[in-house]
């Protein structure tokens, strides 16, 4: 056992398996793959969030354009979930909300267990209002967001003294969104006579055990409220004790868990750096994000790595002794990876794929920053280096949030480059992107594209479920890439690290960039030198597998931000709600 007190996760979402629709994309993912790893560990922690009773959304898209149609991805969690008997309340509007609780364990190599609590308002005692508060993951309004925080944050810390979590070490609040949890902490510490004299001292033993990790250097990514909206939510002296912490006209979450955290990290060195720079008050140290192996590597790889590493699901860095597996055997793995996402392609599109062309994919939340379509800024090029150089294969998954309308029109850009390329370079859509099928797309495509505009790629974890299944990153130099490319050995950059001036600018340099080394690098290695391809791909195991991935990731959180606190940690009584 690596360290014996308990950490309280809370994190909006987090994903458990792809038919339990707790989770819209990276950070859920992230949130699911830290847990993975905590129970490989045999980490005393607890997972608190929502239970989402409709997912973020079911996507469908039209095949004709592109369209994106959204509805609700409903499940039954008592069909998955164990139902538990503690009940909390907390109030907001002027009003008592009754939540429940269901319980998921995510059981470890060894088989230590780690409960993920969801929270639960659809209970008869709450308003038909109040009983959809924990339905849809990022749906409706600010009122909406601003309720469903205050359960995830408040209720969570209740419901975990009501299952009998009272020697908490460390309140880990997963991005801004559970910040709320201060308060909660705050009344505890102050006890039931809220003695606000005593503020400063509960606020600095708050401090000594919250952990926070912030994941965006997109301002829209930070969740802010109007504090006019704020003081019809919360008591009197919560919305005392946030003004106390710097709340104005505004109530940033992010700015709250800042400033009640004394360890705070971005999700990769560059982010780090990004998030010194956008909030220069606060000491920000960098954990970069990594993946969990056992649930990232494809069957085939699973297989080979059993072969040829058999202690990678306990080690995750001995996957660096990849460096020894047989050239042929990696290709015969990737061939069975690839095989599979073909399959799917040709029965889900329009287009007919080639099992021998190299497959490139790009799968990510659609949304401008991330530039989904500048592979397509000069589509003569790339229809030029597919004549001249070899077939091209590009393969697209991704939503856009339903208010998203930039998002869903580069959606349908895809879908009109498809059109006009077809017959010289074959595209593909596939929509519901999520677990299953990332599994399928990182494994199967022969390279992974990436196009942020930086520095708006926080970390990005993609790339290193790719190259976990020996498929190469061809990427911008941001996020993780910035730690992970060697160039020629574990992929490729598009351009150089440097920001242009101007978004224009940036995406013009780098479209050329990108286009440049499709026609004189990547397509010349795939067709041309096979055994140096072969090479590029067991290097990305040997290299960025063995260190990009969540074992590597918790274990840095347990020596750095889950150490042992200098208060004690006693229980006390939560305020009455």
């Amino acid at each position: 056992m690596l360290q014996q007190r308990l950490v309280v996760y809370l994190s909006m979402e987090i994903a458990l398996e792809s038919d339990i629709p707790t989770y819209a994309g990276g950070l859920g993912g992230l949130a699911g793959d830290t847990i993975r790893s905590a129970a490989d560990l045999g980490i005393e922690m607890v997972a608190v969030s929502l239970v989402h009773r409709k997912g973020y959304f079911h996507q469908t898209l039209s095949r004709s354009s592109g369209n994106q149609r959204e509805s609700a991805d409903e499940w039954q969690p008592e069909t998955r979930l164990e139902a538990l008997e503690p009940r909390v309340a907390v109030r907001i509007g002027g009003r008592k909300i009754h939540v429940a609780a269901w319980q998921y364990s995510v059981r470890g190599i060894t088989g230590h267990q780690i409960p993920v609590i969801l929270l639960d308002t659809n209970l008869p005692e709450n308003s038909d209002d109040d009983r959809r508060l924990t339905d849809s993951l990022y749906g409706g309004d600010d009122k909406y967001r601003l309720r469903q925080e205050i359960i995830l944050g408040m209720a969570g810390v209740r419901m975990i003294r009501a299952l009998g979590y009272h020697e908490v070490d460390r309140f880990h609040l997963n991005e801004g969104h559970a910040a709320l949890a201060t308060l909660a902490l705050l009344d505890e510490i102050l006890g039931p006579k809220h003695s606000e004299a005593k503020l400063p001292h509960a606020f600095s033993r708050l401090q000594e055990h919250c952990v926070f990790t912030t994941h965006t250097p997109v301002p829209a990514g930070h969740d802010r409220f109007p504090l006019e909206l704020v003081r019809t939510m919360l008591e009197k002296r919560h919305i005392a004790r946030l003004e106390w912490m710097g709340a104005k006209d505004t109530l940033n979450l992010t700015d709250i868990a800042l400033r009640s955290s004394d360890f705070v990290n971005g999700v990769a060195m560059r982010h780090g750096e990004v998030s010194r720079g956008m909030f220069p008050s606060y000491p920000i140290n960098s954990i970069t994000n990594g993946i969990h192996p056992a649930t990232w590597a494809s069957e085939p790889f699973q297989l080979l790595f059993d072969r040829f590493i058999p202690e990678w699901r306990r080690d995750a860095f001995s996957l660096r002794y990849a460096v020894g597996i047989p050239p042929h055997e990696i290709a015969s793995a990737h061939g069975s990876a690839k095989r599979n996402l073909i399959e799917r392609v040709n029965s889900e599109s329009e287009v007919e794929f080639d099992p021998e062309a190299i497959t490139i994919a790009f799968a990510r939340r659609s949304t401008a920053y991330k530039r989904p379509t500048l592979v397509f800024s000069d589509m003569e090029r790339l229809a030029k280096i597919a004549a001249d150089v070899g077939p091209i294969q590009l393969v697209f998954a991704g939503k856009a949030h339903p208010n998203d309308d930039e998002g869903k029109s580069l959606i349908r850009t895809v879908f009109d480059a498809a059109r006009e390329l077809a017959g010289r370079v074959s595209v593909a859509f596939l929509p519901g992107y999520g677990i299953d099928l990332a599994r399928l797309m990182v494994s199967g495509c022969d390279v992974w594209l990436n196009t942020p505009v930086p520095p708006l790629e926080a970390s990005g974890t993609s790339g290193m479920k790719a190259a976990l299944n020996g498929v190469p990153s061809l990427s911008v130099i941001d996020g993780w890439w910035v730690e992970g490319c060697v160039e020629g050995v574990t992929g490729w950059a598009i351009g150089d690290d440097g920001h242009a001036e101007s978004t224009e600018t940036t995406s013009a340099l780098h479209a050329q960039a990108l286009y440049d080394k499709l026609q004189f690098t990547v397509l010349p290695t795939y067709y041309g030198n096979r055994e140096r391809y072969l090479e590029i791909m067991r290097s990305c195991i040997s290299i960025n597998a063995s260190f990009f991935n969540s074992q590597r990731m918790v274990l840095q959180y347990v020596a750095e931000a889950y150490r042992d606190s200098h208060v004690p940690t006693d229980a006390v009584v939560a305020a009455d709600p």
